[in-house]
């Protein structure tokens, strides 16, 4: 039983911080700074901006990672990707910009993952409470009945954020290689013999969020097995 609990648990940990790993690995590889850039990945994004008439959107650095703020339209870079001409810097600041761009046309995918990730602020703060609560719950929890609507709403709590991750993920991916990689391309941001570099780095923003859906995914499963 020891080797078992110990085999899932190196198995958990490969699922979970596996994409992590590789996405940190694979920016910071092409990290290095490029003295035969034009540019920073700062000056790309607001290049970028004025290029597509974006409008109001603003390019600024941030402390909690590269993303887009569709609320505040802002297209946030890390210190690093904002002040460095890297293969790195360029190509994330291409991938939120990307996010700019599915703002400023309108398209579903984003409208409703911001939907979705709106009710998820709440439905977090009502899980955070609810599963702290839980074990007492459970006691109190006499009838079958009672305990299938307590399971029953742990899941609907861990389904929103579910539905959050799996609407992100095509986005991410349309920002990466449906918006980014063509602008670098046929804009000529980058040489030939960096785009594979640039496809490694977009490949790994696309898949940022990966490892935020599989742990509200194994969440989720453990609720369902609760209710079987």
């Amino acid at each position: 039983m020891p080797i078992l609990v110990i085999i899932a648990g190196l198995l958990f940990a490969v699922i979970v911080l596996g994409p992590s790993f590789w996405v940190n690995r694979t920016m910071k590889r092409h990290s290095a700074k490029r003295a035969d850039f034009p540019g920073t990945g700062g000056e790309l994004a607001q290049h970028l901006i004025d290029h597509y008439e974006i409008g109001d959107v603003r390019v600024e650095v941030t402390d909690k990672g590269d993303h887009y703020d569709p609320d505040d339209r802002v297209v946030r870079l890390s210190k690093e990707n904002f002040h460095t001409p890297s293969v790195t810097a360029i190509a994330v600041a291409a991938h939120e910009v990307g996010h700019a761009l599915q703002d400023h046309l309108g398209e579903s995918g984003l409208q409703l993952r911001q939907s979705l990730a709106r009710v998820a602020v709440v439905t977090d703060r009502i899980a955070s409470v609810f599963f702290l609560l839980a074990p007492v719950l459970f006691i109190f929890a006499r009838t079958p009945v009672a305990l299938v609507a307590m399971v029953g709403f742990g899941i609907a709590l861990l389904g929103v954020r579910v539905l959050v991750h799996l609407c992100t993920l095509p986005v991410e991916y349309d920002a990466s290689f449906n918006k980014a990689l063509p602008i670098l391309r046929q804009g000529g941001y980058l040489k030939e013999r960096d785009m594979h570099g640039a496809r490694d780095v977009l490949q790994a923003a696309a898949f940022t969020y990966v490892a935020g859906a599989l742990v509200s995914l194994i969440d989720l499963a453990r609720w369902i097995r609760v209710l079987r």
